[in-house]
């Protein structure tokens, strides 16, 4: 234990130093060589001194903690914009390594207090040094770009932040028993909050870039890029996918690629397990590291670490390669735990290959697949299990084709997720349960968060079928505060009950500022007349259109010998 508390605060020692090197040193007038003076320093510092105060009321007139937020940005008085958003990323960089600090505390004083409680403070550290990475890549960008680039990429800047609110929220979250609160409070008054705010805060004011360029009369000509999450070329291609990933996925499983690894369990490949093979990735490895798996049930348990960028996994179709545990919340595993496959690596794609958890209804949460990496993708798999299927868990997630099965809150996570023509699959759960098919995570009104179903089949699975309409099933509950999730020409079976969406709790509903919207969905279970009031029910055309692939994920068209077609609009309207 104290080595691994050691080596903790190595890294943060480390850091720190990262962060004193990425972050600009907000600078004071006087230490720039202006007046502070009482009798004035020339009509520039009043102009500046004005423009300043502008910007700051401009930026928190809509900030849900306006002290907070006048309190972190008022020292800025600076003559170059972008400063307010590098000195709010740097703050909720402090706020982070407080919590990191205090969640090694912690785990000192508290580790050996119960299995649950030492489980939950060592995913808090990894959870947190993963979004010290978020807080890292949004300085190196604020620190080397103009404001004319930190506006064009707002949206990059967003989701990085975003996931960093995610990380923070699935912290609490792993404390989820009366007897570890105590240390939750402790964690949770301490620095998480504060980590939240601060976070939140980040968000708003790179959310709000236009009023900066605004007050300091800096008419660029530009928009804000808030949901421009990516770019697409000139043949419809997402841009994380390179010539030759595409040319990757039109032979995979084609005999017309050769994988860098090949796993079978008869002995016939490299490897045997799936995990050796991941394993094997080499250090500094360029370009797509291709992992072929034959047909065959898979027991194992996998993580994809986040060095082990750019991985194509791919099977022989998700009825035959299959990846399959039963890891639960019943038998004492935290939720992120429990997922037979994690990914937390970028640019992660998997195709015509099965996930599942077989925990069954009585497991309670039981993952099946955790997504966490950015720009990931799914063509053509199996998503199986109960109680949260799919943890969807941070940033840009594609799922075209795939089979989602599940119970209560299948789908669910803080990412920015697209789920197009697969088939939600609900299953029929224990005695006294009800189904919900989306719950999102969205804590912020700025994360640019939320799952969205587009021609997608809503529909019962063969246990539930006869009981599908005595079984109470909703599209979707609030998980967070500002949880957000939208259906868009799907085909909704009658299983759905009339009002759609329940309340997350009596003490918590989350429905004051939740999105749950719906466009163009057809089938028994579409009829949006009882729906929940608090739902923002049918919305417009122009309104739907910004939950298209492209405005919403950019991650467009595939072309056809690609063999996974991609709808970058409306498909029945």
């Amino acid at each position: 234990m104290s080595g691994k508390v050691v080596g903790s605060a190595v890294s943060l020692i480390l850091v720190v130093g990262v962060v004193i090197g990425v972050v600009a040193v907000v600078q004071s007038p006087a230490a720039k060589g202006g007046s502070s003076g009482g009798g004035g320093g020339g009509g520039d510092g009043g102009s500046e001194l004005s423009t300043h105060n502008k910007a700051v009321t401009a930026l928190c007139q809509n900030s849900d903690d306006q002290k907070l937020c006048k309190d972190v940005l008022s020292p800025v008085n600076t003559t170059d914009p972008k400063e307010y958003v590098a000195t709010v990323v740097k703050t909720s960089m402090e706020s982070v390594i407080k919590a990191l600090n205090m969640s090694d505390r912690l785990s000192v004083e508290h580790g050996n207090s119960s299995t649950g409680v030492k489980m939950a403070l060592d995913d808090c550290k990894d959870l947190l040094q993963a979004a010290i990475h978020e807080l890292e890549a949004s300085g190196v960008m604020v620190q080397q770009s103009s404001i004319q680039d930190v506006n064009e990429h707002s949206a990059e800047l967003k989701n990085w932040l975003g996931a960093v609110v995610a990380y923070q929220q699935s912290c609490l979250d792993g404390f989820n028993t009366d007897g570890e609160k105590q240390v939750s409070d402790q964690l949770q008054a301490g620095s998480l909050d504060k980590v939240m705010k601060l976070t939140g805060l980040a968000l708003d004011v790179v959310s709000g870039i236009s009023k900066i360029l605004s007050a300091f009369n800096l008419n660029l000509g530009l928009k804000p890029a808030s949901r421009r999450l990516l770019v697409i070329d000139s043949e419809g291609y997402p841009t994380w996918l390179s010539a030759s990933d595409r040319k990757l996925l039109a032979e995979a499983g084609n005999d017309g690629v050769t994988p860098h690894a090949t796993v079978a369990k008869d002995g016939s490949g490299q490897f045997k397990t799936i995990l050796d093979a991941i394993n094997s990735y080499p250090k500094k490895h360029k370009g797509r590291f291709i992992i072929y798996v034959k047909a065959g049930v898979y027991d194992e348990y996998i993580t994809v670490d986040k060095k082990k960028i750019n991985i194509l996994l791919y099977g022989d179709g998700p009825t035959k390669t299959i990846i399959t545990g039963r890891k639960n919340f019943a038998e004492g595993v935290k939720t992120m735990r429990t997922a037979t496959f994690s990914t937390q690596a970028n640019g992660f794609i998997a195709k015509s290959i099965s996930f599942e958890n077989t925990a069954g209804a009585k497991g309670h949460q039981a993952v099946a697949l955790r997504v966490q990496g950015d720009m990931s993708a799914f063509f053509d798999c199996g998503i199986h299990g109960y109680q949260d299927t799919l943890y969807a868990h941070a940033h840009r997630q594609f799922y075209r084709n795939c089979e989602i099965s599940g119970t209560i809150d299948f789908i669910f996570g803080y990412s920015t997720t697209l789920i197009q023509n697969s088939k939600i699959i609900v299953r029929k759960p224990d005695t006294n349960q009800q189904n919900i098919v989306v719950a999102d995570g969205t804590g912020q009104k700025n994360m640019p968060t939320g799952v969205v179903l587009h021609n997608c089949e809503i529909m019962p699975d063969a246990s539930l079928d006869a009981d599908r309409l005595t079984v109470k099933t909703y599209l979707a509950r609030p998980w967070k505060a500002y949880s957000r999730a939208v259906f868009i020409e799907n085909e909704i079976g009658d299983l759905i009950q009339p009002d759609g969406y329940m309340p997350w709790n009596t003490i918590e509903p989350n429905t004051e500022f939740s999105y749950f919207a719906e466009y163009g969905n057809t089938g028994a279970g579409a009829n949006t007349q009882a729906r929940a009031k608090w739902g923002k029910g049918l919305i417009s055309k122009q309104e739907a259109a910004k939950f298209m692939a492209e405005p919403w994920l950019k991650a467009s068209t595939w072309l056809p010998d690609t063999g996974i077609p991609l709808d970058t609009s409306f498909t029945k309207a």
